[in-house]
This record gives structure tokens, C-alpha cells and sequence, in this order.
């Protein structure tokens, strides 16, 4: 990695800001990147580094938003197809539609903050938590109160409340007015039903009160204080990879939904052949079909699109 990535890798690592390192391990010429090319990708879409010009370069930028926004172990990106590249398992595919050709294999490398986990309430549980939880790397904080204002609290935040029924209500209307991904409870069923019924009269909505998993804890039996955390733990876990298989089959996406003139508000539009993102403001290649204008990357989609336009309609609603 170039020093100047090096340096901005370790910014964000120590500023906790997510970001992807995208590397070409293989091409197929022609193609402006070559292997060991590297770029970062920050979560605004922000580059640095180079990987592929302008048909590359948003096809890059848009997966590793998208990894970083659902989160997802590291793969392999192919833009364009090849009967001379070597066929790997788990590989995203896209098409490479610019005039000059050339297949590339970027290795999507997402880098994530460590997990938050915060802690309310002074129980043995919340103890043992405090000592499990840091083996799985989240990073552990106290909240000895219900006061979660002294916080910052995110989609990757997860909340456990344990505080022996002292202000167990509180602290649940604040966690579930916010946007963690996991609000637990320890308690039994009966102060669960009891906390339930107060967030109800507290103005919480019906959907707000289902977010809450109480009694926290996968059910495997659990009695010491040690081994609820250990259930607990692997709830967490079942919550952070829920929805990401490593065996997920690879995928090749057509286009997405087209932005239309009444779209432009959003500023960028998708390319309805090859799929990619295109600044509307300063698009070069253009057309209008079916009283809606559609915008291209370069002038191969453009034509292709209006050789059958029905084609990519139909591809697009698949």
C-alpha cells in the first residue's frame, strides 16, 4: 500500500470512520489500472487512490458504499467477463461496457469500527459481559445511569440493560428512541411484560417496542451470570451476521431502477445498460424514450440502449 493510503488508513482506523480498500489483483488488457493498483473508499463515497477510470471508478465506489451501509465479509468484484480469467466462487459481477474492453478483479476489502456495546445497569451479568464481550471485539462501554445522552449511539451500537428493575424503564425508552441495532433485557418474563406495557404508555410504538429482545439471550439454558453472558454474546453475534452468508452464490446485477427527469433532484442517475452511476448535471450521453430521459456512462450504452430499449426495461424488473 502507497504511504500516502497507509497514512489515511491509520486516520480513519483511529478517528473509528468505516472505510474499503479496494485492490486490482488481475486484469485483462485493456484497462488503465493494473494489479497491485489500491484505492480507499470512505463511507460519503469520498476515493483516494486509483483503481479504474470512469467505468470503473463508480462501479467501485457504489459497491463499497453498499458493503459498508449492509456490512459483509471481503469478495472479489469483476468488471467485465473473460474466458481467460480464472473462475472463482463468490464473485460479484458486473459488466464493462466502455468502448475499450478489458476486464479487472478488484478484492472489496471493507474495514469496520469495532462493534459498540454499551453496558446500563451494575449487575454480575453486566460484569461478566464486560470481561466476554471485548474476546469478540466489541468495544465495551459502562453506562451506570440511564442517561444514554453522554453517548454516541449508531446502526453498529447494541444496547444491554441490567439494572435489577432500578430504572430498567428509563433506560429502555431512551434505547429504543434510538438507532441501535440490538436493545436487550435481563429480567424475567414477568418485569419484561411489566417494562413492556410502561413503554407503551411512554408513546412508543407498537414496532418500536418488537425491537426490543427481552429476556436478552439466545434460550441454552443459562443460569450463572457467566453463562447468560455467553448467551447473550451469541445473540449479538446472530444480530451482526444475520442476513450475510459466506456461500451466497456470486451475483450479476443488471440495471437498477432509472432515474427520471422528475428524479433529478437526486443529482446522479443509473445507467440503464451497464448499471453504473452517472452525474446527471454533466452527463455527456443522453436520450429520451417514453416521454423519460435516461443517461449513459459512454456512448456504447447510450447506442445499445437505443438499438431495444424494451430490452433493458425488461431486464431491469427482473
Amino acid at each position: 500500500m502507497l504511504p500516502t493510503l497507509l497514512d489515511l488508513a491509520q486516520q480513519l482506523t483511529q478517528a473509528g470512520k468505516p472505510f474499503v480498500l479496494a485492490t486490482v489483483i488481475w486484469c485483462e488488457r485493456p484497462t488503465s489500472a493494473k494489479p497491485g493498483a489500491q484505492a480507499i473508499v470512505q463511507e460519503d463515497g469520498q476515493i483516494t487512490g486509483w483503481v479504474g477510470g470512469s467505468c470503473a471508478q463508480p462501479v467501485v465506489i457504489r459497491e463499497a458504499q453498499r458493503v459498508l451501509r449492509e456490512g459483509g465479509e471481503p469478495y472479489l468484484l469483476r468488471l467485465g467477463a473473460s474466458d481467460m480469467g480464472i473462475q472463482r466462487e463468490n464473485v460479484r459481477i458486473f459488466p464493462m461496457t466502455c468502448t475499450s474492453g478489458g476486464v479487472l478483479d478488484i478484492y472489496i476489502e471493507p474495514h469496520l469500527p469495532a462493534p459498540q456495546l454499551l453496558l446500563i445497569g451494575d449487575s454480575p451479568v453486566i460484569s461478566a459481559l464486560s470481561q466476554l464481550a471485548s474476546v469478540l471485539h466489541f468495544e465495551v462501554s459502562h453506562v451506570p445511569y440511564a442517561d444514554l445522552n453522554q453517548v454516541s449511539v449508531n446502526e453498529r451500537s447494541s444496547i444491554l440493560v441490567a439494572t435489577h428493575g432500578q430504572y430498567d424503564e428509563d433506560a429502555l425508552e431512551m434505547a429504543l428512541r434510538s438507532s441501535a441495532a440490538y436493545v436487550g433485557m435481563v429480567g424475567s418474563h414477568r418485569r419484561v411484560a411489566v417494562c413492556r406495557e410502561y413503554l407503551r404508555g411512554s408513546g412508543l410504538s407498537e414496532a418500536q417496542i418488537a425491537r426490543l429482545h427481552a429476556p436478552a439471550g439466545l434460550d441454552i439454558g443459562a443460569q450463572t451470570p457467566e453463562e447468560i453472558a455467553a448467551s447473550i454474546l451469541a445473540e449479538l453475534v446472530q444480530v451482526r451476521r444475520r442476513g450475510v452468508s459466506a456461500s451466497e452464490p456470486a451475483a450479476i446485477p443488471v440495471a437498477e431502477e432509472v432515474v427520471t427527469s422528475h428524479e433529478v433532484a437526486r443529482e446522479k442517475a443509473v445507467d440503464p445498460v451497464c448499471g453504473m452511476d452517472v452525474e446527471i448535471a454533466t452527463a455527456r450521453h443522453r436520450t429520451s424514450y417514453d416521454g423519460r430521459d435516461f443517461y449513459f456512462c459512454c456512448p456504447a450504452c447510450k447506442r445499445l440502449f437505443e438499438r431495444s430499449p424494451q430490452e433493458y426495461f425488461v431486464s431491469n424488473q427482473k
